[in-house]
């Protein structure tokens, strides 16, 4: 039950940025949920290839904000690549598993070009929005991948064998089956809620720091 409540942990909105975060995502959800149903093979599909953006972007903006201001990254910049890069990997284990028709091929590439750029301006605009984003988005893909393992393990998608590329990524038996990788990716994008969320918080203090200091400077001025 522990475990459970920390898997389905969830980020209650604090402000204005965080209830813009998760309208967006909620909204992107309803999408998916009219579009794929309980085809969650195919959803991984379409959705992997989104989720693998913010990390990418975000990693991109960074670098290049370290090299523009000489300043150090704090790690975060490794952090979003290896994310996104763990996200690619979700979605080629997908492709072995769901198969994606040349409809659903199409709608990854529109999607994929429209979440790039919509996120870049995002990201430009207020990054504590973005991180917070992709937290709830990673709280979504854990409540779907948790849908996914209750379908195969009540028996109505088949527990079929564990595709080698996952099998080979993750270190698992070479018995694994779907469900074990259906529950490894959890865990993925369970982490990378939890990492979305601290930046997201850091990133907030920061801001209120910020403030604070503008508040205190304005006050010196009229002494």
């Amino acid at each position: 039950m522990i475990i459970m409540e920390n898997l389905l942990r969830h980020h209650k909105p604090q402000n204005f940025s965080d209830r813009v975060a998760l309208t967006f995502t909620k909204f992107l959800r309803l999408l998916a949920d009219t579009f794929f149903k309980k085809k969650y093979g195919h959803r991984a599909v379409v959705l992997e290839t989104v989720a693998a953006v913010p990390g990418m972007v975000a990693g991109m903006l960074l670098h290049l904000k370290s090299l523009r201001k000489m300043q150090d990254d704090k790690g975060w910049i490794k952090i979003l690549l290896d994310e996104a890069a763990n996200e690619r990997m979700h979605l080629m284990t997908f492709i072995k598993i769901a198969k994606p028709t040349f409809l659903e091929r199409i709608i990854i590439m529109m999607a994929q070009f429209v979440f790039i750029l919509m996120y870049l301006v995002i990201y430009l605009i207020s990054q504590r929005t973005a991180h917070r984003i992709v937290g709830y988005f990673e709280e979504e893909a854990v409540i779907s991948y948790t849908e996914y393992l209750k379908e195969i393990e009540e028996g109505k998608i088949e527990n079929i064998k564990a595709p080698e590329i996952a099998i080979n990524y993750w270190n698992l038996p070479l018995n694994s089956r779907l469900k074990d990788v259906v529950e490894v990716i959890r865990d993925d994008e369970a982490g990378h809620r939890d990492v979305n969320h601290s930046f997201a918080n850091i990133l907030n203090e920061k801001k209120s720091y910020d403030n604070i200091d503008a508040e205190d400077k304005k006050e010196k001025e009229k002494v």
